[in-house]
């Protein structure tokens, strides 16, 4: 049996840890697959900050007003086929308390026998659109690594609840994996980008060997991708930044090029991310 197992939680939160929303957006086209229930939800006054992460009003089918709270919820298929299960825990980072935060989810996780933990992020990169999306997967796991063929990252620095609950995970037994997509900066608001969320769920599904349904992203990725061609086509400075972004890349993928390019870059971009896991850009 895989290393990973056939249970395995496979975790994207909002905000930092979520470039051109392509980390949330895999785990939405998960949801969207198949059937799933709720098996556990954090109490929100426990571990976000309203001011920052503000609840949400709207008007239900009656006309009365309703609040929706910031939230982070694991959820488990319905069907349990004895297969591979992809269980999914999503929401908003949380704002404090996040080794509480993490412990309560791995604990959970290891009461119904998860067997691994698959996190999945993506970060604004110097890549060009019209290449294929960069995807950087990791492990802290010998085992994961050598199954897989995956690298050991050797960065130092600030990180996300992501890492944090890597961190957790491993320690109380499950092997973890993760993959970080690279998009486009000078995209940044073309969000959503499908073009990321689809590469995201290819390599996943190449690291659990589950078939997953995804093909109406790849004309909704065509069309993105379209979309910022046309856009690029009105302005050479961005054109020309286009072709240099281009010829760098063509550079990695050039057989002689390192096989730690992809995980230099990944580093390169923590690094100047260094005001820390509190700041998400846009929000």
């Amino acid at each position: 049996m895989d290393i990973l197992g056939s249970r395995i939680v496979v975790a994207a939160f909002d905000g930092w840890n979520d470039a051109g929303e392509a980390a949330t957006g895999a785990v939405a086209a998960l949801r969207e697959s198949g059937e799933y229930e709720a098996v556990h939800a954090v109490d929100p006054e426990l571990y976000f900050d309203y001011q920052y992460t503000r609840p949400t009003t709207r008007l239900d089918a009656e006309g009365r007003r309703e609040l929706t709270w910031p939230d982070a919820t694991l959820w488990r298929p319905t069907r349990r086929s004895g297969e591979t299960e992809i269980w999914l825990l999503t929401g908003s980072e949380p704002a404090r308390s996040w080794q509480a935060f993490a412990g309560e989810f791995i604990d959970v996780a290891l009461r119904d026998d998860v067997t691994g933990f698959v996190t999945i992020g993506a970060m604004l990169s110097d890549v060009p659109h019209t290449r294929p999306i960069s995807i950087f997967a990791s492990s802290q796991n010998d085992q994961v690594r050598e199954a897989h063929g995956l690298e050991r990252s050797s960065y130092e620095g600030p990180v996300g609840i992501l890492s944090v609950l890597e961190h957790f995970a491993e320690r109380g037994g499950i092997p973890t994996a993760s993959l970080w997509a690279s998009v486009p900066h000078y995209v940044a608001s073309a969000s959503p980008s499908p073009k990321a969320t689809l590469a995201l769920l290819d390599r996943l599904e190449e690291l659990t060997a589950m078939g997953i349904a995804h093909e109406h992203l790849r004309t909704e990725a065509a069309a993105w991708e379209a979309s910022i061609d046309a856009a690029a086509a009105e302005d050479e400075d961005m054109t020309e930044y286009i072709r240099q972004l281009e010829r760098t890349r063509d550079t990695w993928d050039s057989p002689e090029a390192s096989g730690d390019a992809i995980a230099q870059a990944f580093e390169r971009y923590l690094r100047r991310r260094g005001d820390g896991p509190d700041h998400k850009p846009g929000r």
